[in-house]
């Protein structure tokens, strides 16, 4: 498989040439041709960057909008698709540089307190990514110097430890370690020095090995849609579902994590999480899952059942550690319809 840059040195293609001169001469459907190939992987490099799926698709169509008026300025000296992540990366710059960032929430469920929590969290704009939209998206080819695996890159856990970054090493790092550009073809994107760049990146890692997710002393989690990940998955929909409590904490790790955005409340623990889950089962409502996928990861729609009907109250993405739990991420209602989820279930009849 040739990397991009390998593709670049020989110069854009015939076919691209001619592509590249109708769309510059005002051709909407060769300017799609283009850029179409590269639409999903940039919508995944934007989440990687913002943390939000709503912010990520914003960003992708400044990209585009932009992509197609300065088409004119495009000299083939990269690639469409490098062309194209330049844009996209400094579209999401501005964006983290302007701040527009939902508020965290209060916890608001009236007559219902919850427990202590062990911490507040700071990425409350965190947002889940459906699977539905990985396809083509994460196996793209990527240069030698990339350093994540690609499944790593997108997990909850990992785009949470990307926010807690400066934006400028946000980017750097996400290019080089996880897209494996060189360095002089970032430099390039966000027109500074390869020195700069360099720099960027070793403050980068540094920050992201003090914050980020501790993947190799964790045991790995099960493959998904595997046997072994289906065993834990239909443990935890019968134990939420019954509000079998011991047996949802017989599924959790020593030092599950439990978060909520965009309320900030976290607990650690399994006894931490246990009271909180144990808070929820006591209120004596019943609750329903519908199985997805969201950032590689199990998850599920939550349903809870009320005297006007089934109605969505969330989104769960567990993380999967060896055959236990190791993280929990509960999500509020409006992403369900990310995920092509209904509002509401059919009642039985």
């Amino acid at each position: 498989m040739e990397l991009h840059t390998r593709n670049e040195a020989a110069g854009v293609e015939p076919a691209r040439t001619d592509l590249m001169s109708r769309a510059q001469a005002g051709d909407g459907e060769a300017f799609r041709a283009l850029t179409e190939p590269h639409r999903r992987e940039l919508q995944v490099h934007c989440y990687r960057m913002l943390g939000s799926f709503q912010d990520a698709e914003d960003a992708l169509q400044d990209t585009m909008l932009a992509a197609w008026r300065g088409l004119e300025r495009f000299d083939g000296r990269a690639s469409v698709r490098t062309w194209l992540y330049r844009i996209a990366t400094n579209r999401c710059l501005d964006a983290l540089r302007s701040a527009r960032r939902r508020p965290a929430q209060q916890w608001d469920i009236p007559g219902m307190e919850p427990p202590e929590p062990t911490g507040l969290g700071e990425i409350h704009w965190l947002e889940p990514y459906p699977d539905a939209l990985l396809d083509g998206a994460i196996s793209v080819p990527l240069g030698p110097e990339a350093r994540y695996e690609q499944a790593e890159s997108i997990s909850l856990a990992f785009v949470t430890a990307l926010q807690i970054l400066p934006p400028r090493q946000l980017a750097v790092l996400i290019l080089r370690d996880v897209l494996g550009f060189h360095a002089n073809e970032v430099a390039d994107m966000l027109d500074t020095t390869v020195e700069s760049v360099k720099s960027a990146l070793k403050r980068a890692r540094a920050g992201m090995q003090r914050r980020g997710p501790v993947t190799t002393t964790r045991a790995k989690p099960p493959a998904g849609d595997s046997p072994a990940e289906d065993a834990i998955v239909a443990k935890f929909v019968s134990a939420y579902e019954s509000a079998d409590i011991g047996a949802l904490v017989a599924l959790l790790t020593d030092d599950v994590f439990m978060s909520m955005p965009p309320m900030p409340l976290e607990y650690r623990g399994r006894d931490n999480v246990a009271r909180f889950c144990a808070l929820i089962f006591g209120t004596g409502q019943r609750f329903e899952l519908v199985p997805t996928r969201a950032n590689g990861q199990p998850a599920f729609g939550v349903y809870r059942h009320t005297p006007t009907g089934i109605h969505g109250a969330g989104l769960f993405v567990l993380t999967l550690v060896g055959d236990r739990i190791g993280a929990m991420t509960r999500f509020e209602n409006s992403v369900l319809s990310i995920f092509a989820l209904p509002q509401s279930l059919p009642s039985a009849q």
